[in-house]
């Protein structure tokens, strides 16, 4: 079954979350589904139900709130999977259930401890019984790229019988080179029984760095969906950028001769938006969404750039949605301005969230002359890329120097409404902060990630805290077992922005404190 069109399958919110750290909450996912949606992915892989009760709910919402792709939830080759599957992707306009089973030597010996005629077994009958709940059945050989090609042919073959409509070839573990992973779809191709009445799909991760290569190889050797990420996140060194696969597919459609269904200028808001709500931060360097990629320091490369930017760009940096100022927002621009400029940047806020958000911007438009439009996005990122708030920072006040005691008050609003203040004495300014929310909140945790950015140049320049900590254990029942990991210890990140750089820390970390006691709330519904 081959087209000129790409199927663009994205799994940030199942494969991606499974990056160390990027835990997201509902609400999270649903607004990224939300702009996922926006961005013109054909598949959203929402999540994997049998994993967690959060995590079935988090698919169940996502289906019923978010309009045109087809949602999909995971499951392995097992019944209470695909009905966990079913149960949450049911409500979907579209919905697909996606099946897996290891078929490499390595996983079915080790892993599985099945034989080969057990993985066939197991795959006709789960298959099939995805297929009477659901006609949309996708189908994946775990470690497809280190399996046998010719059980693979057999495998496959008994998928489609069974009433798989797509067939996703997994390099699970990033060990395929391209020249073999065309190889290997080109066989699967020739070699499936039944194959005409499937859609191949590819799903490459990037522990050798060839993920989006792999991906692209499988597509010139007939596959027509392709699996991929916001960012390149995934375990490990993560999957396929989809970023990358779709500006590569655009920008040398002459090459491939195939399209995608994407709006490009949405690649960037979504870049911020995933990276804002994981706390994990796009390198400079990235393809396509870094901060440098469509910068030029290189004096000839300037020099060309101001002849013929074709000289050294061969994509349009507002082709994918990097924002190119044409107004100047100051502290007497209005409200109007301020919601336009926010839309041409790719923000669609709700309407208390841009008032927050423009209160903000007035508070910060008196410290700055010029507000920019990064200073724009680290205003949305602090305000509405953030978790429900348990507890709210009112405010801080810090006494430091280089002879001094740093001592730090700080201000909360109780989830009862009342104000609480505490101080404390630190080895700096930001430990003091952490201290005296600690002595407040009093939730047991590890800071183990600091990070500062400054978003722009200046001595008025807003700065960017991102930290990561580390909370629970075997033995806190106050968190539920962690799917990813089978323990209760969990990571969460925090996102904070401000001129004052103690601000911004203390920010960041109410932000990873909020979903630490957001999780621990779940647990203790879920419990009672």
């Amino acid at each position: 079954m081959e087209t000129d069109r790409i199927i663009i399958f994205d799994t940030t919110l199942r494969d991606g979350e499974q990056s160390p750290g990027a835990t997201l909450n509902t609400s999270e996912k649903i607004e990224i589904a939300r702009q996922l949606a926006r961005l013109g992915v054909d598949v959203i892989e929402a999540g994997f139900p049998a994993s967690s009760p959060g995590d079935l709910d988090a698919v169940r919402r996502v289906a019923r709130s978010v309009q045109g792709p087809v949602i999909c939830g995971l499951a392995r080759c097992v019944r209470s999977d695909i009905d966990a599957a079913w149960e949450a992707v049911q409500d979907a306009e579209r919905k697909r259930i996606h099946v897996f089973i290891a078929t490499s030597d390595i996983h079915m010996q080790h892993k599985l401890r099945m034989s080969r005629e057990q993985v066939l077994n197991a795959t006709r009958t789960m298959v099939a019984h995805a297929r009477s709940l659901c006609e949309d059945v996708e189908f994946s050989p775990e470690d497809g790229g280190r399996s046998d090609p010719e059980f693979l042919y057999q495998v496959l073959g008994e998928a489609i019988a069974a009433g798989a409509t797509t067939l996703n070839i997994p390099d699970t573990v990033g060990y395929v080179t391209p020249d073999e992973f065309y190889e290997l779809i080109k066989g699967i191709k020739e070699h499936t029984p039944g194959i005409e009445k499937a859609i191949i799909s590819v799903h490459c991760h990037n522990d050798l760095g060839m993920a989006v290569a792999n991906s692209l190889a499988g597509v010139r050797a007939g596959a027509r969906q392709v699996e991929c990420t916001i960012n390149g996140l995934g375990e490990r060194a993560g999957n396929a950028a989809l970023e990358e696969l779709a500006m590569a597919l655009h920008t040398r459609q002459s090459y491939y001769g195939l399209t995608t269904g994407l709006a490009l200028q949405e690649l960037y808001p979504s870049s911020r938006m995933v990276s804002n709500f994981t706390g994990l931060t796009v390198q400079a360097n990235k393809a396509i969404v870094g901060a440098n990629a469509f910068a030029h320091e290189a004096g000839i490369h300037q020099d060309g750039i101001l002849k013929n930017r074709l000289t050294y760009e061969i994509m349009d940096a507002q082709m994918v949605g990097v924002p190119e100022s044409r107004l100047v927002l100051g502290k007497h621009s209005g409200r109007h301005a301020f919601a336009d400029r926010l839309l041409e940047l790719g923000y669609h806020l709700e309407h208390d969230q841009l008032d927050r958000t423009f209160t903000r911007f007035k508070d910060l438009a008196d410290k700055k002359k010029v507000v920019t439009d990064r200073d724009l996005e680290a205003l949305v990122s602090d305000e509405v890329f953030q978790p429900v708030e348990v507890y709210r920072l009112e405010q801080i006040q810090v006494s430091c120097g280089d002879h001094a005691i740093a001592t730090a008050t700080v201000r909360l609003r109780a989830p009862d409404g009342s104000l609480i203040t505490d101080a404390a004495h630190g080895t700096g300014p930001v430990d003091a902060v952490y201290k005296a929310i600690n002595r407040l909140i009093g939730v047991p945790n590890e800071l183990t990630e600091f990070s500062i950015n400054a978003v722009t140049e200046g001595i008025d320049a807003v700065g960017e805290v991102t930290i990561r900590i580390e909370a629970g254990g075997n033995g806190d029942e106050t968190l539920p077992l962690n799917p990813q990991t089978g323990k209760r210890t969990y990571v969460f990140s925090g996102h904070g922005a401000s001129t004052d750089i103690i601000v911004a820390s203390a920010r960041a970390y109410m932000s990873a404190l909020n979903k630490l006691l957001a999780t621990r709330s779940t647990t203790a519904q879920a419990q009672a």
